[in-house]
C-alpha cells in the first residue's frame, strides 16, 4: 500500500461499514437504466458509487467526498456537478474497487457479470493450493475470491492501474499472502505454481483497449496463449481454470477448436463447458463479427495428471 492508495482504501471501508451493496450489470444494461428520466442524477451514495451518476456535493456525506477528493478520483463537471471516477461492487461478502462507468480508457479496470461468473466457476474447483496465479487479474476479484483456499495469491496484469486497484482490494477485503506482479502472462512470474486462473478479455475491440481486446481476428488470442503458457508451466497435479468467451461461426466454437491441441496432450484431463450461449449480442452488429452467429461464454478446467 502507498500513501496515494490510502484514501481509496478508507473510502471502501467506509462504504462497507455503512452497509453499501451494489451488483454490477452489463454496460448495455447500465446505459439503459441510466437513460431513464428518473436516473439522470444521483440521489444516494449507491447512485454515486454504483450507477456512476453525476451528483451535487450535498448528496455525499462530507467524509466520503473528502476521501474522493484526496484520492483525486472526482471529476468536476459544469454548474457544480461532480462525478466519481471509481465504483465499488459487491461480490460474495466482499467489496471491490474498479473504474466508473463508462470504461472508455485504455487502462480501465473492468468489473461486471463476467466477474461474478468467473468467481462462481472458481468456487466449484475443489482443493487447496499453495501458490495460485490470476492472469490478467483486473480488479483482482477472481484470485481474491479464493482467500482461505490458497496460501499465496499472485495477482498479475500488464496494467499498473489494475495492479494498484488489486492491491487496494486485497487490503479492503483483508486478504493476506497476496503478491501483485506486472507481467504479460506467466513470463515475469518465477517459482512453482499449482493453480493458474484467467478471465481474459475476449472481444474484438476496434480501439484495441487492453481491458477489452482479446487479440486476433476473433478475440481469442489471449485465451489461447494463456492456456498454452499455463499447461507448459504447471507440474503434475497442477490446474488451469479459464473463463472466456468464444465466437461461434457456422455452429463451430472457435476457441474450443483452437484449444484442442493443448487439451488432447497425454497426461491432461480437461473439462470444457458452455456456460451461457449468448452474451454481448450487440457486438454482432460490428464489422469484426460479420460472420459470427453468437458469442458464448465458456469454462475450461484442465489438470495435469499427478
Amino acid at each position: 500500500m502507498t500513501i496515494q492508495d490510502e484514501p481509496l482504501l478508507q473510502l471502501g471501508r467506509a462504504l462497507r461499514d455503512s452497509g453499501y451493496h451494489f451488483i454490477t450489470v452489463t454496460p448495455e444494461a447500465h446505459r439503459r437504466v441510466n437513460e431513464r428520466p428518473s436516473s439522470q442524477a444521483a440521489r444516494t451514495v449507491r447512485d454515486v458509487f454504483g450507477w456512476s451518476r453525476p451528483f451535487q456535493p450535498e448528496v455525499l456525506p462530507k467524509p466520503l467526498l473528502e476521501l474522493l477528493e484526496r484520492a483525486e478520483m472526482v471529476e468536476h463537471l459544469t454548474n457544480g456537478w461532480l462525478r466519481s471516477l471509481v465504483r465499488f461492487s459487491s461480490l460474495g461478502g466482499g467489496l471491490y474497487l474498479h473504474d466508473a462507468y463508462p470504461t472508455l480508457s485504455e487502462d480501465s479496470v473492468f468489473f461486471g457479470p463476467d466477474t461474478y461468473r468467473f468467481a462462481s466457476l472458481l468456487s466449484r474447483v475443489p482443493g487447496h493450493f499453495r501458490r495460485a496465479v490470476d492472469l490478467g487479474c483486473g480488479s483482482g476479484a477472481g484470485g481474491l475470491s479464493l482467500a482461505g483456499r490458497v496460501d499465496t495469491i499472485v495477482l498479475s496484469d500488464v496494467s499498473t492501474r489494475a495492479l494498484r486497484f488489486s492491491r487496494i482490494n486485497a487490503a479492503l477485503n483483508g486478504v493476506s499472502g497476496v503478491e501483485c506482479t506486472r507481467s504479460d502472462g506467466l513470463r515475469a512470474i518465477p517459482g512453482d505454481v499449482d493453480l493458474v486462473m484467467a478471465n481474459p478479455p475476449y472481444l474484438v475491440d476496434e480501439g484495441s483497449r487492453t481491458y477489452r481486446h482479446g487479440g486476433g481476428s476473433y478475440g481469442i488470442e489471449l485465451s489461447v496463449r494463456f492456456t498454452r503458457e499455463a499447461m507448459e508451466r504447471l507440474g503434475p497435479g497442477g490446474t488451469f481454470v479459464l473463463y472466456s468467451g468464444t465466437p461461434v461461426v457456422d455452429g463451430e466454437d472457435q476457441l474450443k477448436a483452437a484449444l484442442l491441441p493443448f487439451l488432447q496432450r497425454p497426461g491432461v484431463q480437461a473439462h470444457y463447458e458452455e456456460l451461457d450461449p449468448d452474451v454481448f449480442s450487440e457486438e454482432l452488429e460490428k464489422r469484426p463479427y460479420a460472420n459470427v452467429e453468437r458469442i458464448a461464454v465458456v469454462a475450461l478446467v484442465a489438470t495435469r495428471s499427478a
